[in-house]
């Protein structure tokens, strides 16, 4: 799944989550003098007092608190709070603020009370912030039933966005049953999502893990995603993100794309997967693009250490991504997509074609590399597949290359 026009994320990492995790002390109590909890603000850890308006005041406290603090500490202690729809909006005073979690933020029962915002938790135009622990429950399921019997919905909620931020760490977050993407980092620089746990049933629609879009300087670690929808989706405009030590599945594997949909439209580039694991998800890593006229590019990527796990397209190129075939047929992808590795992957294939290449016959792909791949289907080898592609091969290749 993708999304348009949503929000920019560069690289300070561990750097940024040292300095932020210092507020915290061992017991996981806010410890910081400069602290604010949400129950003196009048939040009830009852899950059925509606907190929303709790949880703006104790922002705003925290937010605004005396220029010059180098930290500032909103604390959720534990409990179950629920909240509507919410905005955190920056810029702040304080240099730093710590979203402290350790209870559990609910939704509202009834879907229809989260609007057509489009959102549930949305930080925007913040910098220096970090989500520390704790639990989102979206309470997506009679979401995803209105939108399959065809009822009149709301557009849906993603749990928890960030939107022009940054500097940001997120570290320790559950969320569960999102309406739709768990987690969206747009129009940011430097974020760090480290150790989050992102679950949704297989068969909820359009509840990516993580979708990135238009953002510089994100690195995602040490994180389990399972999910309806991609794992990770990576958008137009995204550079220099590095994904490391991920559990992936189910759900639709890490994809660049759906990219080409626009005339017009950010590239992306500098993108490392490495040390990931796949279990019984429909993709593997997959770039997807539009079939159709577009300005868009993919470039400079690296997919290696991975272990695919009964996976139904282990290495998957599709540029002739066409829904419904409606606004595409009979023309072909724009997207150029060039300078792609993919090294050290091994396992299991859930389909007997676990190398599937079909690239764009007016642009394609150049410069793909294919290293060291091991895959096979029901203890044979597996088959692969190209079109309209150009490159390299080399190292024990299962199955034979096509390149």
């Amino acid at each position: 799944m993708a999304y348009r026009n949503i929000c920019n994320c560069n690289n300070y990492c561990v750097a940024v989550v040292v300095l932020f995790m210092g507020v915290l002390s061992s017991n996981g109590a806010a410890a910081a003098s400069n602290s604010f909890n949400v129950m003196k603000f009048g939040a009830k850890p009852d899950g059925k007092t509606d907190s929303t308006q709790a949880f703006v005041k104790t922002w705003a406290s925290a937010c605004s608190s005396a220029s010059g603090q180098a930290n500032a500490v909103m604390y959720v202690p534990k409990g179950r709070f629920l909240i509507k729809a919410v905005v955190f909006r920056g810029p702040c005073k304080t240099r730093r603020v710590t979203v402290r979690i350790d209870g559990t933020l609910v939704a509202p029962t009834d879907y229809w009370a989260l609007g057509n915002s489009g959102y549930w938790i949305l930080f925007i135009k913040v910098t220096g912030v970090t989500v520390v622990g704790g639990s989102l429950d979206a309470k997506g399921a009679a979401f995803w039933a209105c939108r399959r019997s065809g009822k009149t919905c709301p557009v849906g909620a993603r749990s928890i966005t960030f939107n022009w931020a940054n500097n940001i760490v997120i570290t320790g977050l559950t969320s569960i049953n999102s309406q739709q993407t768990h987690l969206v980092i747009n129009s940011c620089n430097n974020v760090v999502v480290r150790n989050v746990k992102l679950i949704a049933p297989s068969e909820s629609p359009n509840t990516d893990g993580i979708h990135v879009q238009s953002s510089a300087g994100v690195t995602i670690t040490g994180s389990i995603l399972q999910t309806g929808d991609d794992c990770i989706s990576i958008g137009p405009g995204t550079t220099n993100l590095h994904i490391s030590n991920i559990k992936c599945g189910p759900g639709h594997g890490v994809s660049i794309g759906s990219l080409g949909k626009e005339l017009k439209e950010d590239g992306v580039q500098n993108v490392t997967l490495t040390n990931a694991v796949f279990s019984g998800s429909d993709n593997g890593v997959r770039i997807k693009s539009w079939a159709r006229p577009s300005t868009g590019f993919v470039r400079n990527i690296l997919f290696q250490n991975i272990i695919m796990r009964n996976v139904e397209n282990p290495i998957i190129i599709d540029q002739n991504y066409c829904p419904n075939n409606q606004a595409c047929p009979n023309q072909s992808s724009g997207v150029k997509i060039s300078q792609v590795t993919f090294r050290n992957i091994q396992g299991t294939s859930a389909t007997a074609e676990a190398v599937t290449f079909d690239c764009s016959p007016s642009h394609p792909c150049t410069g793909i590399r294919l290293q060291n791949i091991k895959l096979t289907y029901m203890n044979k080898d597996a088959t692969s597949s190209c079109k309209n592609i150009d490159g390299t091969s080399s190292g024990l290749l299962v199955p034979e290359s096509c390149l």
